[in-house]
């Protein structure tokens, strides 16, 4: 969240009455309008001038607004009534006010009263503050120019809880962990308004926010359906390690396959040709291969442009799992979420060209000297898309 839409919001909630529009051409007088200004919509009177203006007459205040928490203009807030006329406009602003300009067509006005003659405004350009602003009020971008009804507004937090709450309520059995991943994902896109091209700009983050909200569905999911085993007494020591065991286990098979299946929808996004599982020699199936099992098999394919990747949340003993699942790729990659690793064990790996995969914000907790040597996830990608731009036409998507 952005400065700027962060105090917009707070201030917005503080407020006694708020408005928001979009800029158009005429606002800005890109459409040849001599009225430069503001338009406000009759529903919007209140925030100008307590209420609604007789037809018949004009009417005029002096306001002091402070923009983007930055500078001051002294404004005019103008009702005309007379004639034909029956509009409010906001007009007065300075020689070098720069949200008239056409550059700020599309973007977000919100104004917000502090008193009676002290208003505060706010313009937001990039789509992502301008969506946020309007999913934090519960708006939706055909909702706007009109006063701002505050007691809608809702973080993202309380909104992603509702949403999780919304998700688990009909269920009453975990659902498949590729099931549990993808209502991660689409929970969480939802809410934030992800898209595939900000999947693609920074899969690192993405990755974290996925794994973090399927963590906090699947454990609403278990106390929700536990709750009547845990609060009983059970009947003996061994019923109650059963009960724990299970519980334990399944844990542990979600995390594991957690992974692999976001790193899946983010491999999608960037539309990268891959197989999951993919059989190689001997039955061995690496967690992903680029591009598929079709080329890995075909020995007229380059293996210089085949990739192997394993999956493992920690790696610090189980990255010798993957030495020997593809022969015909020398260097084998390995994303995990672990926190750094000893000298020696990177030392190790290294003497068997095993590189590692480690989302960006973890590459710090690894010893310097081999940081350099560690790929994150978007540098992967690129790494991948490369190899996939001058592929032949034994390329064939076999995604999963």
């Amino acid at each position: 969240m952005s400065e700027i839409l962060d105090r917009a919001i707070r201030i917005v909630k503080e407020s006694k009455i708020s408005f928001c529009r979009f800029i158009t051409g005429n606002d800005a007088g890109a459409t040849g309008s001599h009225q430069a200004g503001f338009y406000i919509p009759k529903c919007a009177a209140p925030l100008l001038f307590g209420g609604e203006c007789h037809r018949g007459t004009n009417r005029d205040k002096s306001v002091t607004i402070k923009w983007q928490n930055d500078f001051e203009t002294d404004s005019r807030f103008i009702y005309y009534g007379q004639g034909t006329r029956n509009e409010y406009r906001i007009t007065r602003f300075g020689r070098d006010f720069e949200f008239l300009l056409d550059r700020y067509v599309g973007s977000l006005l919100v104004i917000a009263e502090q008193a009676d003659d002290y208003y505060q405004a706010f313009v937001l350009e990039s789509d992502d503050d301008i969506e946020t602003f309007l999913s934090y009020f519960s708006l939706s971008a055909e909702q706007t120019n009109q006063l701002i009804d505050t007691s809608l507004a809702q973080s993202d937090d309380e909104r992603l809880l509702q949403a999780i709450n919304d998700a688990i309520n009909p269920l009453h059995d975990f659902p498949q962990t590729k099931e549990m991943g993808q209502m991660a994902q689409s929970i969480f896109n939802t809410i934030h308004h992800i898209t595939d091209e900000q999947i693609c700009k920074s899969p690192d983050k993405i990755l974290f926010d996925w794994r973090d909200v399927e963590s906090k569905i699947f454990f609403k999911l278990e106390d929700k359906i536990y709750r009547d085993v845990y609060t009983q007494p059970f009947a003996n020591c061994n019923d109650l390690m059963d009960f724990a065991n299970s519980i334990l286990n399944r844990r542990k098979s979600r995390a594991g396959k957690s992974l692999e299946h976001h790193l899946s929808a983010i491999f999608t996004a960037n539309k990268l040709i891959f197989e999951e599982q993919a059989v190689t020699e001997n039955n061995k199936r690496p967690d992903f291969l680029f591009p598929n099992s079709i080329c890995y098999h075909n020995f007229e394919f380059p293996s210089d442009d085949l990739t192997v990747l394993g999956a493992k949340t920690t790696c610090k003993d189980r990255w010798r799992q993957i030495l020997n699942e593809a022969d015909r790729v020398d260097v084998k990659y390995l994303c995990t979420l672990q926190p750094g690793i000893s000298r020696a064990q990177l030392k190790e790996m290294e003497d068997y060209h095993v590189r590692l995969v480690v989302p960006h914000d973890l590459i710090s907790s690894y010893p310097v000297e081999y940081q350099s040597k560690i790929n994150n996830l978007s540098s992967f990608i690129a790494m991948v898309k490369n190899k996939q731009s001058h592929y032949s036409p034994f390329s064939v998507s076999v995604n999963n």
